[in-house]
C-alpha cells in the first residue's frame, strides 16, 4: 500500500495507539498529522463509550467517524451524531442478573448509548472506570436507563479462565462474549464486533473507494483485522492477533508503533493481501 491509493487507518486505542499512560505519544501524533496531510484518513475503533472516547477525538483532532462500543455504534465527533449499529436484546438484562447472582465477586458495568452504569462496584470495576475517565451512574440492573450496547465484567486475571468456562457452559443465546483485556470480558450483541462495524464503515458516504488498514492488539480487534485490507499489530500484541496479522511491527504501543506504521506507508511499501 502507498498513498497513491486512498487509505484509511482504523486503530484500536488501548494497547495499540495508547501507551500505559493513556496519553498518545507526541511522535505518534506528529505521524498522524503527516499521514493526513498526505491524503490519508485516520480514525479509531474502540470498546470505549462515547463519553470515554471524546477526549481522544480531541487529542487526535479526528475529522472522521469513530467506531465505539466494540462495534455497537459509529460516532461522529464533529457533530455528535450517533449511529447505533446493534443493541443487546432485552434478555441480556436477565442474563446479566443471573451472571451477577452466581458470580458476586465480578464487577459489572452496563454501557448504554446514553450513559455508563456501574452495577457491581468491585476493585477491578473501579480500575476500569478510572482508566476510562468516565463519571458513571450507580444502580441496580432494574434502574439502568437507556439502550444497552454492551456489558463489561471486570475481575482478576486469575479468575478469568473459570469465568470464561462458566459463560461457555451457560450457552447463552443471542449474545456473544469476547475478552477485551486481561481483566475484562464483555457481552455483545450476537455477530457484533469491530469487524462488522468496519464493514458498515466502508459504506459511509465518501469511504467506498478507500483501502482500510486495521491496527489492533487484542482479541476484540481480531474481527476488525480480518475485515481490513491489511491487518497490522504492534509488537506487544497478543499471540492470537499476531497469528492473523499481515504485518507485525517492531515497536510496542509504548515505543510509537503507530508512527512506525505510518512511516512504512509513507516511505516504504507494506505487504498487501
Amino acid at each position: 500500500m502507498n498513498l497513491n491509493q486512498k487509505i484509511c487507518i482504523i486503530s484500536d486505542l488501548d494497547g495499540t495507539l495508547l501507551p500505559s499512560s493513556k496519553i498518545p505519544l507526541e511522535t505518534d501524533l506528529q505521524a498522524i498529522r503527516k499521514f493526513e496531510q498526505a491524503g490519508g484518513i485516520f480514525s479509531v475503533a474502540t470498546g470505549r463509550t462515547v463519553q470515554a472516547s471524546e477526549r481522544y477525538a480531541g487529542m487526535l483532532k479526528l475529522k472522521s467517524p469513530m467506531i465505539v462500543f466494540n462495534g455497537g455504534m459509529i460516532y461522529y465527533p464533529g457533530s455528535g451524531e450517533q449511529r447505533i449499529l446493534q443493541a443487546l436484546p432485552d434478555e441480556a438484562k436477565h442474563m446479566t442478573a443471573e451472571i451477577l447472582k452466581e458470580n458476586p465477586h465480578v464487577g459489572v458495568e452496563v454501557l448504554c448509548a446514553e450513559d455508563t452504569w456501574v452495577i457491581n462496584n468491585t476493585e477491578y470495576e473501579k480500575q476500569h472506570v478510572q482508566v476510562c475517565g468516565v463519571t458513571p451512574q450507580y444502580g441496580t440492573i432494574e434502574e439502568v436507563q437507556g439502550t444497552w450496547l454492551k456489558v463489561l465484567f471486570a475481575m482478576s486475571p486469575d479468575d478469568m479462565p473459570d469465568f470464561m468456562q462458566y459463560i461457555a457452559d451457560k450457552h447463552f443465546q443471542n449474545v456473544d462474549f469476547i475478552r477485551s483485556e486481561l481483566k475484562f470480558y464483555e457481552m455483545l450483541p450476537v455477530g457484533n464486533s469491530k469487524g462488522s462495524a468496519l464493514t458498515a464503515y466502508r459504506k459511509l458516504p465518501g469511504m467506498e473507494e478507500y483501502q482500510f488498514i486495521g491496527f489492533g492488539d487484542y482479541d476484540n480487534d481480531i474481527e476488525m483485522l480480518k475485515a481490513a485490507d491489511l491487518a497490522v499489530c504492534p509488537a506487544n500484541a497478543a499471540e492470537s492477533v499476531k497469528a492473523i496479522s499481515d504485518l507485525i511491527l517492531s515497536r510496542t504501543c509504548e515505543e510509537g508503533a503507530a508512527s512506525e506504521l505510518i512511516d512504512k506507508i509513507l516511505f516504504q511499501s507494506t505487504p498487501k493481501r
